[in-house]
């Protein structure tokens, strides 16, 4: 209950623009409400880019899946995303399918060309959009949404299927769409250990059968929740889903540090490099190198005496701070630690001029600077 209220309460107070508006459709041929909530930075950001989250059943998941992405943001886990809520007052209609064929039918059919051909372009033409799209859905739309897999080009990165209800066929269907993906694909489902019994049997063999995919492109997770139901693995769920989506994201940890970065042997400014370049590739992200991965990459640096790197994230630091003294300190740390105390003291000196940044201050670099001055009279 707590929890509850701690998403709920972080839904209303972050996503200051959560706003439900009226949405014409000429697939559906009839008017549908949809909720769209921008991050609080938004207006303030304007050269900023956003991932999309779609979600189904909005009338109930929309403050949970917000609640989970505003407290990941606040603390820089997860990035701030776009959210579209769908809200579906004939959910089963707007789900239907063949139960021969087990492809969308009727109403169903309507429902995957409106999100596919309607609201998507609407969203990417009048918001900021980076090109990351998600989907996620509970049983019935979560079944749904496995429907866009389908097409040879699918037009979402990441798929959240909690507890879905699988359409003919699904179990084999989708495995194989994922064994033949190119690009990177996403892919999350979740039951409960008190999930209703015929849901639970498909959903099994759908995760077995997507354990023998080999594909690299493919990130897959699958929880199964104990003392929960049907409804309540929901927020269990979420959580866990975001973090798999976007566990690259993640600022280093001292985890990440202890386990991953220190104890190379030599490439630390390159690992901080492809950790970037994985936001970029596989997130469609563009994000500024954070202080603490500089620092976490200079401690490592420092500590293995591999003193000839910070050369190289000198040039990270003027590429991402150009303005600020961080990348003057770095080789001013550089020179300081290989014994030319002139070349430092110069370096320190520039630093000095330029803008402070973290815990880097102008009295600091003036201390360094006397420091290696001190040096050279003394030499």
């Amino acid at each position: 209950m707590k929890y509850t209220l701690l998403v709920l309460f972080l839904s209303l107070t972050v996503f200051s623009q959560k706003t439900t508006e009226p949405f014409k459709s000429n697939r559906l041929g009839e008017t549908r409400e949809i909720t769209i909530g921008l991050p609080a930075s938004y207006n303030n950001n304007p050269t900023k880019s956003y991932p999309i989250l779609i979600v189904l059943d909005s009338q109930y998941l929309f403050d949970p899946f917000s609640g989970a992405f505003n407290y990941g943001a606040y603390w820089d886990d997860l990035p701030e995303t776009i959210i579209v809520g769908i809200n579906q007052n004939k959910r089963e209609e707007d789900c239907s399918f063949d139960s021969v064929e087990g492809l969308p039918s009727k109403k169903g059919a309507k429902f995957f060309e409106f999100i596919a051909g309607e609201l998507l372009p609407y969203i990417e033409n009048k918001y900021r959009t980076a090109p990351f799209r998600i989907i996620a859905g509970h049983d019935v739309t979560a079944g749904f949404l496995n429907f866009f897999l389908y097409k040879d080009n699918p037009i979402f990165n990441a798929y959240i299927s909690l507890s879905p209800e699988l359409a003919p066929q699904m179990e084999n269907r989708i495995p194989e769409k994922l064994a033949n993906s190119k690009r990177s694909i996403f892919y999350y489902q979740a039951v409960a250990d008190g999930d209703i019994k015929w849901l639970k049997e498909p959903i099994l063999k759908l995760d077995e059968n997507i354990k023998l995919v080999s594909n690299e492109a493919l990130n897959y997770k699958f929880d199964s929740f104990n003392n929960t139901s049907h409804y309540s693995l929901v927020l269990y769920a979420i959580p866990n889903a975001l973090y798999q989506i976007f566990d690259s994201y993640k600022p280093i940890s001292s985890s990440e540090f202890s386990e991953k970065i220190v104890v190379l042997q030599n490439g630390f400014v390159d690992y901080l490099i492809k950790k970037y370049e994985t936001l970029s590739n596989k997130l469609g992200l563009k994000v500024p190198v954070r202080l603490n991965d500089f620092k976490a990459i200079e401690a490592a640096i420092l500590k293995n005496k591999a003193y000839e790197e910070l050369d190289k994230l000198a040039e990270i630091a003027n590429k991402n701070y150009p303005k600020s003294m961080l990348a003057d300190y770095e080789l001013g740390l550089m020179y300081e630690k290989l014994g030319d105390a002139k070349k430092a003291a110069q370096k320190y000196q520039r630093a000095s001029q330029l803008d402070e940044i973290g815990d880097l201050t102008k009295d600091m670099m003036y201390a360094k600077y006397d420091d290696m001055k001190s040096l050279t009279v003394k030499k």
